[in-house]
């Protein structure tokens, strides 16, 4: 059981989640488990972009391309949560919000099989 500030994050986000029309608790989960799937990759992308400025080749790794930068986790992160929601459900890039990004990587199995 988990207690104290963690606790209090954990429950802020139910509520947040709750007060936003979203009570079924499979789907509050599923929308974690996107939010983390993105991070993940754009965290993943942003170690192959490092390793490739300092040997000074290109990476050969990539999530996102360069015009799909908004899709990337870093940069909505902190956007007001209008953005946010645009950003997922409206195909905005290439056609794409961040989840039809996501069902289009392609390269998932390598991605799990990296970490």
């Amino acid at each position: 059981m988990i207690t104290g500030e963690i606790r209090s994050q954990v429950d802020k986000v139910w509520e947040a989640f709750w007060t936003g029309g979203i009570s079924n608790p499979l789907t509050v989960i599923e929308q974690f488990t996107y939010l983390i799937f993105i991070r993940r990759l754009d965290e993943r992308q942003q170690l192959e972009e490092k390793k490739a400025a300092m040997i000074g080749k290109p990476s050969g790794k990539t999530f996102f391309t360069e015009k799909q930068k908004p899709l990337r986790w870093h940069m909505f992160k902190n956007e007001d949560p209008e953005v946010m929601f645009e950003l997922f459900t409206k195909p905005l890039v290439d056609g794409l919000s961040v989840f039809d990004h996501m069902k289009q990587v392609v390269r998932l199995p390598e991605f799990l099989r990296s970490t």
